[in-house]
């Protein structure tokens, strides 16, 4: 690590585009201005922990909260599993398993012809 000694105003140029300029000193804190071409990324170390222990955070699996979601899970299923064992009210049951295969309505068997 090169470490330097700057007063305000004065600057440090590292490459050929990016320029750190000492802004004010105060007690414990430094400002400076950056100035560094579009694509480069500028950030501060604090932030960039606190996101990247955010994720890590994330990333694990609570144990307890995905049981909890799996016997929720299982207690719906029985349920619709239940409901639809259960016939509508006010439905008849099927005589046999030929009329509720063919749920269309029988024809009227034509009357016999008449002789006169």
């Amino acid at each position: 690590m090169l470490v330097l000694t700057r007063k305000p105003g004065e600057k440090i140029l590292i490459g050929d585009d990016i320029v750190i300029t000492v802004l004010d000193a105060r007690g414990d804190s430094v400002r400076i201005g950056i100035d560094a071409p579009r694509g480069v990324k500028i950030q501060r170390d604090e932030v960039v922990r606190a996101v990247s222990e955010a994720n890590l955070a994330a990333s694990h699996v609570d144990t307890a909260a995905e049981d909890r979601i799996k016997r929720s899970l299982g207690v719906l299923a029985a349920l619709q599993s239940a409901q639809s064992r259960q016939s509508q009210p006010g439905t008849p049951e099927p005589a046999s398993a030929s009329e509720s295969a063919d749920p269309r309505p029988k024809p009227a068997l034509p009357h016999p012809p008449t002789h006169t």
